[in-house]
């Protein structure tokens, strides 16, 4: 699916080596992500769910919050074993899913273009988008599901251009990945689902994946993710309250699914999956005085990044379809896909934080758009002012995604660009 070789709207950059260019956009993702994390000093949002649940199911006291999956929950649990019962021990392991879901944004590009400097665009661009941030700075369920999403999508894309042994093994970790996606959060149901199905179809057609027949492919992703899943859910077995027994765990999923489609009341923050494009109605996840001080967490896409990649998906779309290009094809049919789902999963309430996703494929949309499309006189110039106006915008916002001192209870008109962000 390489683009063949060609001048590049992201000839500015250095052609750096991938492995150490992947280093150094982790290592800088990293760096972010923790400063300042033990800000707020409190529970956040939907902290006040998760932390408590995960608290109990880690120490065995009991298996609470059943209406998702466990291994998220797990995973925010042995983050507050590893680094301490406090605000900063809560969110530590999620800034390492923020990291990891930045290094399979790389990898994914890199699988598509074989071009270090679209690879590194697009993983920028992930770290600028606002959204990123800020779930890897909170103990939350999607950061880890996400990451876990990206990395089975990148080895999918890595062994299509391998052969026998080499496909067969990343294919298993792409359905163990895949399982512990929707172990996560069942979210991620939908986008394994695709996955598996757009595998068969081209593979059935014979491109990619080599020696390795359909059938047998489905099944390496398909076991895996299966038995990973199921295996999330053996903590439950052995707490003290609510324990789960092994043979109620196929009972217990139609629990999830009721659970997760239930009516719900109506919430301040809900909003309707065609708003989230457009920024309809961002989360104030924190917006109070914490021992003094008022602090704020808005969670908000960059507005270059969400409006600007629209334009990019847009753009991809249609070059992909006149050029035959499979690269910028799947970048646009990834953000559409997995924003226009929410239009048939029978959620009874939807909220902008379901915009996690789609706007992490806008990155990769962006980055394809910039190295494909602004090649000549007339757009050469674009690609390096994007960049500098999306830094500059994550640069404006950041004391409302970082949880800054502010100055008073006004602060937050500063940031309120339209009545429905306030």
């Amino acid at each position: 699916m390489a683009a063949p070789a060609q001048t590049s709207g992201l000839d500015f950059f250095p052609a750096l080596k991938p492995a150490f260019a992947l280093l150094l956009v982790c290592a800088a993702a990293q760096i972010l992500f923790l400063v300042g994390l033990g800000q707020p000093n409190q529970m956040m949002f939907d902290e006040t769910h998760y932390v408590p649940a995960a608290r109990m199911l880690f120490t065995g006291a009991a298996y609470v919050n059943v209406e998702h999956p466990l291994l998220g929950k797990w995973l925010i649990g042995l983050s507050m074993h590893l680094f301490g019962d406090t605000p900063w021990g809560w969110r530590v392991l999620s800034t390492v899913a923020g990291t990891a879901t930045v290094a399979a944004i790389f990898g994914i590009a890199q699988a598509l273009w074989r071009d270090s400097r679209v690879s590194l665009v697009a993983a920028t661009l992930a770290i600028l988008n606002q959204l990123l941030f800020i779930q890897a700075r909170i103990a939350m369920l999607d950061v880890y599901m996400g990451a876990f999403l990206l990395a089975a999508l990148w080895l999918l894309l890595d062994a299509r251009e391998r052969e026998g042994r080499a496909v067969r093994w990343r294919l298993v970790l792409a359905g163990i990945a895949f399982g512990c996606a929707i172990g996560c959060k069942w979210a991620a149901v939908p986008y394994a689902g695709a996955a598996g199905l757009t595998y068969l179809v081209l593979r059935l057609r014979g491109r990619g994946w080599a020696g390795v027949s359909a059938a047998e492919g489905a099944l390496l992703l398909a076991v895996p993710a299966l038995a990973i899943y199921l295996a999330t859910f053996t903590p439950a077995f052995f707490v003290g309250a609510n324990p789960l027994a092994p043979r109620d765990l196929l009972v217990h999923q139609m629990e999830l699914l009721r659970l997760q489609t239930q009516q719900l009341s109506p919430h301040p923050y809900e909003s309707q999956w065609w708003s989230w494009p457009v920024i309809g109605r961002p989360i104030w996840y924190l917006y109070e005085r914490v021992e003094g001080v008022m602090r704020g967490v808005l969670f908000i896409g960059n507005p270059a990044i969400m409006w600007g990649g629209l334009v990019a998906a847009v753009a991809c779309l249609w070059t992909g379809l006149r050029r035959h290009d499979g690269a910028l094809l799947l970048v646009a049919g990834l953000f559409l896909f997995s924003w226009l789902v929410f239009a048939v999963i029978p959620k009874k309430i939807g909220f902008y934080y379901y915009y996690y996703m789609p706007a992490l494929f806008l990155c990769l949309a962006l980055a394809g758009a910039l190295h494909r499309l602004c090649t000549g006189r007339w757009t050469n110039w674009l690609p390096p002012v994007f960049l500098g106006v999306a830094a500059a915008l994550f640069y404006y916002f950041y004391p409302v995604l970082a949880a800054r001192p502010l100055a008073d209870e006004g602060a937050f008109a500063h940031w309120t660009w339209l009545e429905s962000w306030k």
